[in-house]
């Protein structure tokens, strides 16, 4: 699945954001995950903390690299999936589904709609290969 789902926003730093309702759930895209080949970790904030657009908010480690997690916008982490801690590679398995990273409830939900639609980020990434 290397195709960018429509529904989504992005950053150039590869992750992406969905709205659901008042909160934006936040990922890394199928690009990112395919770049960092296996991922063995993931350190993720505490449910209640602060996260600011553009600045790093956790860290994705693979066989290969660590790189920072970039928040694609401002606001309170309100959910932060759990499950990573045990299984990391689910971000390789289902980066749009599963393998999602936290859950946001924005300060100011304009900031999504100044993020790349898909196909924006598909240049992005071409620029990038």
């Amino acid at each position: 699945m290397s195709e960018n789902p429509k529904d989504l926003k992005y950053t150039k730093e590869h992750e992406w954001a969905r709205r659901t309702g008042n909160t934006v759930v936040v990922g890394v895209t199928f690009y990112a995950q395919e770049s960092l080949g296996d991922v063995v970790y993931v350190e993720l904030p505490r449910a209640g903390a602060s996260v600011t657009q553009g600045q790093s908010f956790g860290v994705i480690e693979s066989t290969k690299a660590v790189s920072e997690l970039y928040a694609p916008l401002s606001g309170k982490v309100v959910k932060v999936n759990e499950e990573l801690r045990n299984t990391p590679q689910t971000v390789n398995q289902d980066p749009y589904g599963a393998g999602w990273l936290i859950e946001i409830e924005p300060s100011d939900p304009k900031q999504l709609d100044a993020l790349l639609d898909a196909d924006g980020y598909q240049k992005v990434v071409a620029a990038s290969k």
